[in-house]
């Protein structure tokens, strides 16, 4: 976010006191020259007579003390003019100094623009002189998309090549009198008058600049390809001072990278409303990951060649105190961004394992992994650790991994999938059919299942490329000798398609929706995959269930009538 902004002119107390040190020095210097030249007024004019006097033969000579005195004058004239000079020469060359330490101060040494630190002073009096003469004033806010990848791909030196064509890009579609800073990494803001004549010269300027810093880059002999998002803000209302315009820039900004960034957007009320309900949700996630509010909730996995359940999937749900029961459609994107998804997830894991362990032998428990956790190197030994501590089985866990999340870095993806494997945990290529570079992955990763998108399913029986996708990947699973699950299994008609392909398991609403731990328990009771140590009965756990997520009215007498009992 944007940090306090400070006047380029105010300096420290020690910058301000060796600055008047030199005028100081000069003053006395100055004095004692005069102080000289006035006792040699005094008395040279005395001693001067005397010697013409004594050289026409009139007199007998200067009196030897005003002499000596008139010497001593000459001499403090002569020094205090040259000190005064060497001062003069040495205060020139400490301003200087000083000049280029402001500037270094206050100015980017890569981009040549102004820095945080001056942008705030600039600003401010542009605004005060456009105000005065009833004119606005706008801001962007810009940050490069992708750069990051540029100094890792390529290296610093590029990144920094970047910054500078990004600058000139900038200088050459702004105006002249625009304020242009860095304000570090590859943050960028423009100040700039717009005068009530042209109201759409902010959105035209935008326009110029998305598409500008769109054309690829080069750099010894490399094409570099990024985009901005732009965020604008104009003065008006209560923005009145620069702090609140960059800051209203840059919420906008964040808005273009959410809309899919290479655009602009300008700010909203709305937008900063959504800021502040995001940052709400992320404080409740932050403080309601230890206090347990995130549980696990189960989806039937089953067999749809014979309908014996197999298994489930484990989905989060979150059950807030201030929000309620939140969608993970939600709390899952706001966990990843401020590095809370690895700590609700095996929070979560372990609730369900501990939970399962005591289940039939032969349900497994499916976990799908975040993105975000496939760049943590010590995934595979958080999750051996947590099977540990549960005393839940290897060989009934099955994480599942998305196949977008291993684009960014296959070769750690390998890695965590071998070490998983090599533990006896089964993983599935999860959302098949949407990613890069489908076979390619299935190659270069050993894989025990294949899901197929949702996507493709639900829509099987109204389209006729989905449905031949599915088929496609089915077929490809049998020749890979790779066992298939179909996700979003919403009608019998679905289903029974799947079984006519050939696909071995599936799941979705058809078999009824996720439900917590204690409805889930309930269910596996009256299909004989579970039983309890104190002798609970489907009878007792039916009240304890209530309120925690039981089962709907509708839900029990379909799934027992899908779901045929294992054995």
């Amino acid at each position: 976010m944007i940090e306090p902004l400070y006047d380029k002119f105010d300096l420290p107390n020690d910058e301000r006191s060796e600055r008047s040190s030199a005028p100081q020095t000069d003053f006395v210097a100055g004095g004692i020259v005069v102080a000289a030249i006035i006792l040699f007024v005094g008395t040279g004019s005395t001693v001067f007579t005397a010697i013409i006097q004594t050289l026409s033969g009139y007199a007998g000579g200067a009196d030897r003390a005003l002499s000596v005195a008139v010497i001593l004058n000459i001499a403090l004239i002569i020094f205090g003019w040259r000190r005064y000079r060497d001062l003069q020469s040495e205060y020139a060359v400490r301003s200087d100094a000083e000049q280029r330490a402001w500037h270094v101060a206050n100015t980017d040494p890569l981009t040549g623009f102004d820095n945080r630190r001056s942008i705030g002073a600039h600003a401010a009096k542009m605004i005060a002189a456009a105000e005065d003469a009833g004119q606005k004033v706008a801001v962007f806010m810009l940050d490069l998309d992708q750069f990051k990848n540029v100094n890792d791909v390529y290296g610093h030196a590029a990144g920094d090549a970047v910054l500078r064509i990004a600058a000139q890009r900038i200088e050459q579609v702004m105006p002249d009198a625009t304020l242009k800073a860095r304000l570090g990494g590859d943050e960028f803001v423009c100040v700039f008058v717009v005068d009530p004549a042209e109201p759409d010269l902010p959105q035209t300027l935008a326009e110029n600049l998305v598409s500008a810093l769109a054309q690829p880059m080069n750099h010894d002999n490399l094409h570099v390809a990024i985009s901005t998002s732009l965020g604008i803000a104009e003065l008006g209302g209560d923005a009145t001072s620069i702090s609140t315009l960059m800051r209203r820039a840059d919420i906008a900004m964040y808005a273009a990278k959410d809309r899919g960034k290479n655009c602009y957007a300008w700010f909203s009320d709305e937008m900063e409303s959504e800021l502040h309900r995001r940052n709400d949700f992320e404080q409740g996630v932050r403080s309601g990951i230890p206090r347990g509010e995130f549980e696990p909730f189960f989806e039937p996995q089953v067999d749809l060649a014979t309908g014996r359940l197999e298994g489930f999937e484990m989905l989060a749900r979150w059950r807030s105190p201030t929000f309620g029961l939140v969608s993970p459609e939600i709390f899952i994107p706001i966990a990843e961004e401020s590095g809370l998804i690895s700590d609700l997830s095996l929070s979560v894991m372990r609730q369900a394992l501990d939970a399962a362990k005591s289940w039939d032998h032969r349900l497994t428990i499916s976990v799908n992994i975040s993105p975000a956790q496939l760049k943590d190197p010590w995934l595979a030994q958080k999750i051996v650790k947590l099977l540990a501590e549960t005393g839940f089985p290897a060989h009934r866990l099955e994480i599942e991994i998305t196949e977008t999340s291993l684009f960014e870095n296959l070769g750690l993806a390998q890695s965590i999938v071998a070490s998983l494997k090599n533990q006896g945990i089964q993983v599935s290529l999860d959302d098949f059919g949407t990613g890069y570079s489908s076979l390619a992955h299935l190659r270069a990763l050993p894989f025990d299942r294949i899901k197929i998108d949702r996507s493709f399913v639900t829509s099987m029986v109204e389209t006729a490329d989905s449905a031949a996708i599915v088929s496609a990947i089915v077929k490809l699973g049998e020749t890979l000798n790779m066992p298939v699950t179909a996700e979003g299994i919403e009608t019998e008609e679905i289903g029974q398609m799947l079984v006519e392909m050939g696909c071995s398991k599936g799941q979705g609403w058809h078999f009824g929706r996720p439900k917590g731990i204690l409805a889930t328990q309930k269910l596996l009771v009256e299909l004989g995959h579970a039983t309890f140590a104190d002798g609970q009965g489907p009878g007792d756990f039916g009240q304890a269930a209530a309120g925690t997520g039981a089962l709907d009215q509708d839900d029990a007498p379909r799934v027992a009538s899908v779901i045929r009992k294992a054995g």
